[in-house]
């Protein structure tokens, strides 16, 4: 797995080879600049460099969770070299880097959301029913597109055949194609809107896939495909603040793209959803 150094690692993360023996449960920041089946809209390989500038225009402090980054063990491993590779084997090499830290809980900074399906691939194997929560205003969820069955418009309809839509769980989906909408009626939840979490899942470990455009565009412009009627920032982060106490095992943000984002806005708000699930879960 090439990595390449963060040139400005997370606020509060400490470089990988910084680690003590026997470090125990951490959590594990890496980079995926991966853009290679954007259909739309491009720069979302840019994201994680400049995620990680922004988060040094926050506290390490959260008046939110009454916690400090400072308090907890994170590492930011870099970036995943793999821009240059086809989707599949992009995949691969993210689902070797996730099962290379079996005792942490990584954070994944896409990149396009075809990302996810590494992650899910490595986490399947060490949690088992893994259930998936997918942020997202597009259920990417169609067979193919474009002629790839691995892209960022399939890549929910790859994790089905992983995990089973039966623990699949939509939320902020606003838009589809009719074939993906009678698939989506198999699924656990879908719902355009944040809703009260089901107990059930309570001791269940749970994914949380954040495509950066469940947000309404006046809150993330800097997306390649944004579509209006999105969650506020604040439903956002009080949907994310329910889970408190749910057994979430890692999460991924994608879909930012700061060259559509020049005030910058998009780009500081998942650094800020970074720090406060770094401390919540």
């Amino acid at each position: 797995m090439p990595l390449k150094p963060a040139k400005i690692p997370f606020i509060s993360a400490r470089k990988w080879e910084e680690r003590e023996a026997n470090i125990g449960d951490c959590k594990i920041i890496c980079g995926i600049p991966y853009e290679k089946t954007e259909s739309f809209r491009g720069g979302a390989g840019l994201a994680p460099s400049i995620i990680r500038e922004f988060s040094h225009s926050l506290e390490s402090y959260s008046i939110i969770s009454g916690r400090d980054l400072g308090d907890i063990n994170i590492f930011d491993v870099g970036d995943l070299d793999v821009s240059h590779l086809q989707p599949e084997e992009m995949v691969r090499e993210v689902e070797a880097l996730v099962g290379s830290f079996p005792f942490a809980f990584p954070i994944l900074f896409g990149g396009e959301h075809t990302i996810t399906l590494g992650a899910i691939r490595a986490l399947a194997k060490r949690f088992s029913p893994l259930y998936v929560i997918s942020l997202d205003a597009h259920p990417d969820f169609r067979s193919s597109y474009e002629g790839k069955t691995i892209c960022h418009a399939t890549v929910m309809k790859r994790v089905s055949e992983i995990v089973g839509k039966e623990r699949l769980l939509f939320l902020g989906l606003r838009t589809a194609t009719s074939e993906e909408w009678q698939e989506l009626k198999s699924c656990y939840i879908v719902s355009p809107q944040p809703i009260t979490f089901p107990s059930e899942l309570k001791d269940k470990p749970l994914y949380i896939s954040l495509d950066i455009d469940v947000l309404d565009p006046s809150c993330a412009p800097g997306t390649g495909n944004p579509e209006p009627g999105g969650w506020s920032f604040e439903e956002l982060l009080s949907f994310l603040l329910s889970l408190k106490g749910y057994n979430v095992v890692g999460l991924d943000i994608a879909e930012v793209s700061p060259p559509l984002d020049p005030s910058g806005i998009t780009s500081v708000s998942a650094a800020k959803i970074a720090r406060e699930t770094l401390l919540l879960f």
